[in-house]
């Protein structure tokens, strides 16, 4: 058997992606299947959104409730955030500039996770001014950029004082890099995915960690005695418009604000163009029913910008219907002027003449004054000039740095010795049923429809069949029977990382097992095999090869790997209604990405009499300890590590359920 084995496994190890059509099941574009199902879930969701929408903007009373519930909603998927602690900001150097100086910041926003920013400060002032958060898009020179430096600059001019602060991966501030600072992945929109993946395992998030961080920094900025609290502003481009949407339906320290080229994760986007980076995505965001409009809708009636470009890659459809959706809720609170939209003939950023109708709009609000501005020659510097460290990196200029992986990873072992403290993980099939919010019955009954029957490269018969639960994508499947009548001893359920074609060639060991009456089911888990997402829809960047899928699963509160384990219990479902072999027992072989899939079913399955497990993940805080490794998304359980991690459910299994497949 231990030969068989390792056959088995060097035919996994070595299978390529070459088609193997003769094995597909389904009669359709399967490959698009699962998103197919997610995309229509996530607008089963919305609809009850728009519905809400629809009645609430009839009156004051409506659209007051309705922002007050997405507020709420909104803090609810965030999660906790950090206690404040002392910020203990310094000024590391100043740049004496034309009408302004520009202050070099470093501050904590938690202990030892340094914030690098620069303020810049008018010369000329009377009195405290307005201050305004400017956040930064995705560019890896961050506050440095050309754009940014001249938009912080035009608002000094015009009587702001203005803060610009670096995002976690950018700037100063990449969080995973080599000893010499520099960083270890393709650019800031990669590590913020990463990490982000990472941070769900903990019960976190990129976006959490940056409002965080922004919160800190208007923390800080109100210590200055040149800004007056009263009036604060905060705006913001791209990635940094997201920033800004999601701290002003935090903080209600902010009286005006703008979002340029904004882009949230939300129904049309997700539709059109998939997930973006990791900042951007929220666990849950769908399954609560937020959308793009509802970020600057709570900030209503305070007043609010938005600014686009016609031929901007983010959708200028997207743009107006989200407009359209704010402006009417703010029209329930009174005179709609309180909420604009500037459109320019160009594409993505904040060019010149949105810069200066963002400081037109906050000298509006913020001074009374209406009158254009004008921008003019504006003299920028290079990045060094800038830096508010020695290196450039706040890895390698503060020795005590604690990174976001590292802080993760920390979070990870508490979280594990408090487990192990109060004597290990109490009721897991419940803690399981919860996390990857499984629905119930795991039981329901199956439809069984059976297709024409293939043999394999050595005359082995494999029979099709495509296996249906209501409400779940179908799952396609090859089942090999022992000849003639005899009885079955044992159906063998196998899960194989890239599908069932990667066994079914695989002569000895078919016939292995039917020469002793094993019945040998070969499913393709949803996302895998002939359902396996085309690749070109998932940008390599990502560092994910189902992306697409795994994020969106997440948006609408149903992580693949749940999804997943109901694809086993659908195949157990067929088990147990066949005549041939539902009183034999059943084992359950997994290789990759379907190992931890196994482990939670068997936990949850009695009547899987053995678990063979083969390379793959062996637990979720090895993710933390790999963070640059891919397909990490593929197992994200949001908050999973403070319920159990997966030797926990290894050990509930036992060595007389569990065993490892051996090493080929």
């Amino acid at each position: 058997m231990k030969n068989l084995l390792l056959l088995v496994l060097g035919v996994l190890g070595a299978y390529g992606a070459r088609a193997q059509k003769p094995y597909d099941v389904l009669d359709w574009k399967a490959n698009v299947s699962l998103n197919t199902a997610l995309v229509q879930q996530m607008r089963d969701q919305y609809a009850g959104r728009r519905t809400e929408l629809a009645r609430a903007v009839q009156s004051e009373a409506g659209v007051r409730a309705y922002r007050d519930s997405v507020r709420a909603r909104y803090r609810r998927v965030l999660g906790p955030l950090p206690a404040r602690t002392p910020l203990k900001a310094r000024v590391t150097g100043q740049l004496a500039r034309d009408g302004y100086r520009i202050e070099k910041v470093v501050y904590e926003s938690t202990p030892r996770h340094h914030v690098t920013a620069n303020l810049y400060v008018p010369k000329e002032r009377n009195g405290r001014l307005p201050g305004v958060l400017l956040f930064c898009g995705h560019e890896a020179e961050s506050k440095a950029t050309e754009s940014y430096q001249k938009t912080a600059i035009l608002f000094a001019k015009n009587g702001f004082v203005v803060f610009v602060i670096d995002p976690i991966s950018q700037g100063e501030r990449y969080q995973l890099t080599d000893g010499t600072g520099k960083p270890l992945t393709r650019g800031g929109t990669t590590e913020h995915t990463l990490l982000n993946a990472e941070s769900a395992l903990v019960g976190t998030s990129s976006v959490a960690d940056e409002l965080w961080d922004n919160v800190r920094g208007l923390d800080y900025l109100l210590t200055r005695p040149e800004v007056d609290a009263a009036r604060i502003g905060a705006l913001g481009n791209s990635g940094g418009a997201t920033q800004t949407a999601y701290f002003i339906g935090y903080d209600d320290r902010v009286q005006v604000a703008a979002l340029c080229s904004y882009v949230a994760s939300g129904e049309r986007v997700l539709e059109l163009t998939g997930p973006a980076d990791g900042c951007v995505q929220i666990p849950d965001a769908g399954r609560v029913g937020l959308d793009v409009a509802d970020w600057p809708i709570m900030f209503a009636p305070r007043p609010m910008q938005l600014l686009a470009g016609r031929f901007d890659f983010v959708d200028y459809g997207l743009v107006q219907d989200a407009y359209a959706q704010v402006r009417q809720v703010y029209q329930g609170f009174g005179p709609a002027g309180r909420v604009s939209l500037f459109t320019y003939d160009d594409g993505h950023g904040i060019s010149q003449p949105k810069r200066e109708a963002a400081v037109q709009w906050f000298r509006r609000w913020l001074y009374d004054d209406n009158q254009p501005v004008r921008e003019g020659n504006l003299a920028t510097l290079q990045p060094e000039q800038l830096w508010c460290t020695r290196t450039g990196q706040v890895t390698t200029a503060f020795n005590d740095e604690l990174t976001i992986p590292q802080r993760n990873l920390e979070r990870a072992r508490e979280l594990s010795r408090q487990r192990n403290k109060s004597g290990g993980a109490k009721d897991l099939p419940a803690l399981i049923r919860r996390q990857l919010r499984l629905p119930a019955p795991l039981d329901a009954p199956v439809a069984v429809e059976w297709k024409e029957t293939v043999l394999n490269k050595d005359q082995v018969p494999l029979r099709k069949l495509i296996i249906r639960r209501a409400g779940q994508v179908p799952l396609p499947a090859l089942l090999a029977l022992p000849a003639g009548d005899a009885p079955v001893t044992k159906v063998v359920l196998w899960l194989p990382e890239r599908g069932k074609r990667t066994l079914a060639d695989s002569t000895a060991l078919l016939t292995g097992y039917l020469r002793q009456n094993y019945a040998v089911l070969l499913p393709d888990l949803r996302g895998l095999g002939e359902t396996t997402d085309p690749e070109p829809l998932n940008d390599k960047k990502y560092y994910n090869r189902e992306y697409r899928n795994a994020l969106l699963a997440l948006h609408v509160g149903q992580p693949l790997l749940g999804q997943r384990v109901v694809d086993v219990f659908m195949a157990l479902g067929f088990i147990g209604q066949e005549p041939r072999l539902r009183a034999a027992p059943v084992a359950l072989y997994a290789t990759g990405r379907a190992v931890p899939v196994a482990l939670h079913a068997a936990v949850l399955a009695p009547v899987i009499a053995n678990v063979w497990v083969g390379a793959g993940p062996k637990s979720f805080q090895q993710q933390l300890e790999q963070p640059t490794a891919k397909d990490g998304y593929s197992l994200v359980v949001p908050g999973v590590l403070r319920s159990y991690d997966l030797p926990e459910l290894a050990a509930a299994l036992g060595p007389a359920r569990l065993s490892v497949l051996p090493t080929p």
